[in-house]
């Protein structure tokens, strides 16, 4: 069955939270959906950290005037959003998405983290005891609809404001089909973005572990590379 973008479900309406919204991958996701229309809430420990990040995103080029984001402590994100994507740092994942756990009852919650190790030798995959990040979020989450997606997507490419296309595949793991269609029509929002199921929380190993991967190929040629899948 070949991709099929016309299939997918409206997002527009929905309001997409943002834990780690400080940092280069949540700001980064952040501008581009305010850069669609949709409705952003920036989330970080700080209410007014999240509140001058998103003001300054909401300035930025390209971004409609009036644009609806703001900021937020994570708690106050977490009840507000439909769709919370979580972008903090692996070493305070579980702190983080455990203390969310009742706000982000019944919600969808895309976790984006990659847990990565860096030496001399550059960066490699750590062992979690969970299997992945993703897999430590569900079973922190045992109320809410758990996915991995925007693991692979360049953080310099999403801030760059003269990127007007982002074009690459949004690898998608999860145990609820439902949500493949949503997170992939969110991943449409971004021009250039095609989102794909990529197989159950199981197979999320890789994807995250594979960002090793990415970092490496992208010093040594100088670029940004992202995945695309063919004959789809």
């Amino acid at each position: 069955m070949a991709y099929d973008a016309t299939t997918l479900p409206d997002v527009s309406g929905l309001t997409v939270g943002i834990i780690g919204g400080t940092g280069d991958q949540g700001r980064g996701l952040a501008y581009r959906f305010a850069r669609a229309g949709q409705t952003v809430l920036i989330g970080s420990r700080a209410a007014d950290r999240a509140a001058q990040a998103a003001a300054e995103i909401a300035a930025l080029p390209g971004v409609p005037a009036g644009a609806a984001v703001s900021g937020a402590d994570n708690d106050e994100v977490a009840r507000r959003s439909d769709v919370v994507i979580i972008a903090v740092p692996w070493d305070g994942h579980a702190a983080v998405v455990g203390a969310l756990a009742g706000p982000l009852a019944g919600k969808i919650v895309v976790d984006c983290v990659n847990p990565l190790g860096f030496d001399k030798q550059g960066p490699y995959a750590l062992t979690v005891p969970e299997g992945s990040a993703v897999q430590q979020a569900a079973g922190l989450l045992p109320d809410s609809r758990v996915c991995a997606a925007f693991n692979h997507v360049s953080a310099p490419l999403l801030a760059d404001p003269e990127v007007d296309r982002i074009d690459l595949d949004v690898l998608i793991c999860t145990e609820d089909r439902e949500l493949v269609g949503v997170v992939a029509a969110l991943a449409a929002r971004i021009p250039g973005m095609r989102g794909i199921y990529a197989g159950r929380l199981r197979n999320a190993h890789q994807i995250e572990a594979f960002t090793a991967n990415l970092i490496a190929i992208n010093k040594r040629y100088k670029a940004h590379a992202g995945i695309r899948v063919t004959d789809l």
